[in-house]
């Protein structure tokens, strides 16, 4: 091994030169968990899938309560099996402050119970009264322009200031200390949606909190001032007061101020959710989730250690059906071991004042559910039972219409039903297979993005989750079975893990990707990664960090190529380069796979391959751009799943997906999916049947009609 070892392990802690680099490592998943918490993720590996849950939201407090015993009458009609209620119901409850009546809440669940349905309950942090907030500016969110939100929607107020955690935290012991005993509930979902309509708080309590946060990162401000290299305009500080939010300014503030403002924000809303838990589990022990979404504005990976399930929302429109397969396989691989629920989508169109989106074509609701099912969800539910009557969301779709007759989606709903029917003795008798292939996804990463979009180029995806969703696409259509897998989640089963756009790779991810190669995988370090340090600077040591000593080679320069026309070569293909570019220059031991031949950087390497134990370091340090780009991208991926020995793999036309699982005996079980609603055609590896009828399917490959799935197991 050619890397200077010597080096690596100085620059990562390791514990000695000599010593295997892999034999040093501690690999975990993630930050510590509680005692309780690690109990309930070790459960996790000998959960066992029992059965298909189909959920709707409801709303007792919005309906006359004698609705609903008609209501459980036609939700069994559909094969609603759970209910999902509680997340908006604060003034409800508790109109007044210290009075707080739960009767409709528990006589709605004595009557779910007696028919057999179960019920998830929200904490309602996400909508607090008026009591809270009127007259009381100072509990209330603040954005950056210093406008302060008013009571009228909901993520209103400030979750920073005491008062309002005081409330908040009382509500839920009260809730849950009165319903825990309860055998209609199955499991608790904190607040709702968290952070979907506003990012960081700036209120006076908010920044309270921002003084402490830098104040336990970096013990004293001399060390701030050093990370942030403050005396840059003049920006110095004298104690940790003094340190502003990034509230408007003339020009910009520092990125390093910039990019530890959302971090700070991000962690203190797990922080909330984590002491939510904490509430919780004084009165029960049922299971914990929130209903998230990659677009919120909280830090995700945190958000997971307050949870014992994931839960998301998607409302993908016809052509955007890709989310629900990057978002399946991300929050199936948050918590590993546990399915996932996809807790809303909308049965026939999603809309709200001022907005709605086209009704989904006829099909399109049961294949969403098929697809999510298949790819590892336990629950599959909508957003909502009965339309609206006011409010902001009166132009959503619904099963029911305000006036109580079955609505546009009510026929979707049964669709999804019999699917579900057909699909559950398959599924519950199988698990999603081992992804042998992940993309990294990281939170920090996306703070630092927000801070500095790396990739101006017209056309290029402008937030980090459309990076990310771009690069999922890739893998997903090379027909590459993938993972998406948190920054700190551990690397077990993979094979080949691609981490694009994380412009800060510290010591701990390092020492991981280390342990991983010597084992035999491949790690590709995609564009953009590397280019910056800790403190969202330019790292000193070298152009690409601690990455130029593990990838074993020397950056020149880092460069945005962007609309310079420069063009490389890589693996016969010849393609435009755009973005940021890491140009470098091998050390010895290191091959060059692609390189610049025209442009600002001619004669530099951008693409690299260091062979480290039994495995192979990767840098694709340019994007590849245009048709010829998805040519060569494709070829660089295809290559190294190759090189890597990555088994599940599958050839699918375009817009068919196929979703392979491992049956209870051993036997491989793929479910195929069209979700494009143009049908599709799927290469079968072996001999196969029909998993539902049992009948033997002749040919090499099998037809998936427009919005639907068959099942197929190889004997």
């Amino acid at each position: 091994m050619t890397v200077n070892r010597r080096e690596l392990c100085k620059l990562t802690g390791l514990a000695a030169a000599g010593a295997s680099l892999a034999s040093s490592v501690a690999l975990g998943a993630g930050t510590n968990a509680n005692t309780e918490l690690s109990a309930s993720r070790a459960a996790n590996a000998h959960y066992k899938l029992k059965k298909l849950y189909h959920c709707v939201c409801y709303y007792p407090e919005l309906w006359p309560e004698e609705n609903i015993d008609a209501d459980i009458k036609e939700m069994k009609t559909l094969g609603i099996n759970v209910v999902r209620m509680g997340e908006f119901i604060w003034s409800a409850i508790e109109p007044v402050r210290g009075s707080v009546d739960l009767g409709i809440f528990k006589r709605s669940l004595d009557k779910f119970h007696a028919a057999g349905i179960d019920v998830v309950f929200c904490t309602p942090t996400a909508t607090p009264p008026i009591w809270l907030t009127h007259g009381h500016p100072e509990h209330c969110f603040k954005d950056a322009d210093g406008d302060i939100m008013s009571h009228g929607a909901r993520q209103h107020a400030s979750y920073a200031h005491p008062e309002v955690q005081k409330a908040c935290f009382k509500i839920i012991d009260t809730i849950v200390g009165e319903l825990a005993s309860h055998p209609a509930l199955i499991a608790w979902q904190i607040d709702n949606e968290m952070k979907a309509h506003v990012a960081e708080d700036f209120s006076d309590a908010a920044v309270v909190g921002w003084h402490r946060w830098l104040k336990d990162r970096y013990g004293n401000i001399a060390a701030l001032n050093k990370a942030w290299a403050t005396q840059i305009w003049s920006q110095y500080y004298q104690n940790f007061e003094q340190v502003p939010a990034p509230v408007k300014t003339p020009f910009m503030h520092s990125a390093s101020l910039s990019t530890a403002y959302r971090l700070y924000s991000r962690e203190a809303i797990v922080d909330f959710m984590k002491e939510q838990r904490r509430i919780i589990r004084k009165h029960s022990n049922l299971p914990i989730t929130h209903n998230d979404n990659p677009a919120f504005n909280i830090h995700h990976e945190g958000s997971m250690e307050a949870l014992d399930f994931a839960a998301f929302d998607a409302y993908p429109t016809k052509d955007k059906w890709g989310a629900l397969v990057f978002r399946s396989d991300l929050y199936r691989a948050a918590i590993p071991g546990r399915p996932f629920w996809l807790m809303e989508t909308s049965v026939a169109h999603n809309g709200w004042l001022g907005e709605h989106h086209p009704v989904h074509p006829k099909g399109y609701v049961a294949i969403e559910a098929s697809l999510v099912y298949a790819l590892g969800a336990e629950g599959f539910g909508y957003w909502l039972w009965r339309q609206q009557r006011a409010g902001v969301e009166i132009s959503h779709s619904a099963i029911k219409s305000t006036w109580n007759e079955p609505s546009i989606g009510y026929e979707e709903v049964k669709a999804v039903n019999r699917s579900r029917e057909l699909l559950e003795p398959l599924l519950t008798a199988s698990k999603v297979a081992s992804a042998e292939v992940a993309l990294t996804y990281s939170d920090r990463a996306r703070a630092m993005i927000e801070t500095e979009n790396l990739d101006k180029r017209e056309g290029f995806p402008t937030t980090y989750r459309g990076v990310i969703e771009m690069w999922h696409a890739q893998l997903r259509d090379l027909g590459l079975h993938r993972d998406v897998r948190f920054e700190g989640a551990g690397l077990e089963g993979l094979k080949l893990l691609v981490t694009p756009a994380m412009p800060y790779v510290d010591a701990v991810f390092v020492k991981k990707i280390i342990a991983f190669v010597e084992a035999g995988g491949i790690w590709v370090a995609g564009p953009a990664t590397g280019i910056r340090g800790e403190d969202h600077s330019i790292p000193l040591n070298a152009g690409l960090n601690l990455l130029d000593a593990l990838l074993n080679v020397k950056t020149e320069f880092v460069v945005p190529l962007t609309d310079t026309g420069t063009k490389g070569e890589a693996f016969g293909i010849t393609s435009e380069l755009s973005g940021w570019c890491a140009a470098v220059q091998p050390l010895e031991g290191t091959e060059v796979k692609g390189h610049i031949r025209s442009g600002v950087a001619e004669g530099r390497a951008f693409i690299t391959e260091h062979k480290l134990g039994k495995g192979r370091v990767v840098l694709l340090g340019a994007h590849p751009h245009g048709e010829q780009g998805r040519v060569m991208l494709d070829r660089i991926v295809a290559h190294y799943a190759d090189l890597a020995g990555v088994t599940e793999r599958h050839e699918a036309t375009a817009g068919t997906v196929v979703c392979p699982r491992i049956t209870e005996s051993g036997e491989r079980l793929w479910v195929l999916i069209n979700m494009d609603g143009k049908g599709g055609k799927v290469s079968l590896p072996g001999k196969a049947v029909d998993a539902v009828t049992g009948e033997k399917i002749r040919g090499k490959s099998l037809r998936v009609g427009a919005y639907q799935w068959q099942a197929v197991r190889f004997v």
